[in-house]
């Protein structure tokens, strides 16, 4: 994915978590979602157009650029409509499967662990999507959680670190892999306590 893509992305899974965990307004926030929705959708399709020589695997990766666009496409739509959230809900799961099946091609093809676990983190976040809005499960508070800590370590602070040109440094590597475990095992944690709630 572009690296102005996945800055911007960071900025709406932002001000998105800011909506579950009740500190912004659900409106406000839809329309910068249809600005980056729209973004999203109109610069892969350019890139499709352009890409040389069909390379599949030039395709794969301006593929994923879909799958954030039209997501924030359909949680604009969706607020600003007063949509019912069931289809985004079912969208989000069909997304959730997608977004493990890029992981296992970054873990296998690329031989690329780091981004393999990013895309795994992502299909977690969209499995909440779904659990929230078709399953019904009360847990806002923890999906706004989960998505505002993947909005800086999986998004806004990787490209940054992209465009300054270091995010290869081994070093920072080594670090973000620690980074990523540490909040795999907090949302861990919050599971486990959910579901003793539940219960």
């Amino acid at each position: 994915m572009s690296t102005i893509g996945l800055l911007f992305s960071g900025a709406t899974l932002f001000l998105n978590s800011l909506v579950l965990l009740k500190k912004a307004d659900a409106k406000a926030i839809a329309v910068f979602n249809l600005f980056v929705g729209l973004l999203q959708v109109i610069v892969p399709f350019y890139l499709l157009t352009t890409t040389p020589n069909n390379d599949p695997w030039a395709i794969f990766n301006t593929s994923a650029i879909f799958l954030f666009g039209f997501t924030y496409l359909y949680v604009g739509l969706t607020t600003l409509m007063n949509l019912n959230g069931n289809g985004l809900g079912w969208y989000s799961i069909w997304v959730s499967i997608m977004a493990v099946m890029y992981g296992l091609v970054y873990f296998i093809h690329f031989h690329d662990i780091l981004n393999g676990v990013i895309w795994l983190m992502w299909a977690y976040l969209w499995y909440l999507f779904f659990a929230s809005l078709v399953l019904n499960k009360k847990i806002d508070h923890h999906v706004g959680c989960v998505a505002f800590i993947q909005s800086w370590i999986t998004l806004t602070i990787p490209a940054f670190l992209t465009l300054l040109g270091i995010w290869q440094n081994q070093y920072l590597i080594k670090a973000w892999y620690i980074i990523l475990a540490i909040s795999i095992g907090y949302f861990i944690v919050n599971e486990i306590k959910l579901k003793k709630i539940a219960k």
